[in-house]
């Protein structure tokens, strides 16, 4: 689990980055980034109910992700707010195939 330094909870947080981030898209996985004024990154992952209507497939999703972000948080830029949006067929990957695509989006937002 991420600690709670590396995660964006706040609802006013999450939707600055929503709007006003540099996005990124591959086929089943986004990337949103803005950049924060602190010596770390922030982290938030979101499944909405088009990947599953099941909550514990889309749960499974998020805590897959979650810990690929954090075993891989020292590899990372800091100072970033970085969004993970999750599109239709992220249900299907399995972790290998999950960490390759978050990581080729992230050095196309050059983030390693």
């Amino acid at each position: 689990m991420l600690s709670k330094l590396h995660r964006l909870s706040k609802s006013k947080e999450i939707e600055k980055v929503y709007k006003n981030g540099k996005s990124f898209f591959s086929k089943t996985l986004g990337i949103k980034v803005l950049k924060n004024n602190l010596e770390h990154s922030r982290f938030a992952v979101v499944v909405g109910l088009k990947v599953s209507k099941k909550a514990t497939k889309r749960n499974r999703v998020k805590r897959q992700l979650r810990e690929i972000l954090r075993l891989n948080l020292k590899k990372m830029k800091s100072g970033f707010d970085v969004m993970v949006i999750t599109l239709p067929g992220v249900i299907d990957k399995k972790y290998d195939e999950l960490e390759k695509e978050l990581f080729s989006n992230f050095k196309k937002l050059d983030l390693l």
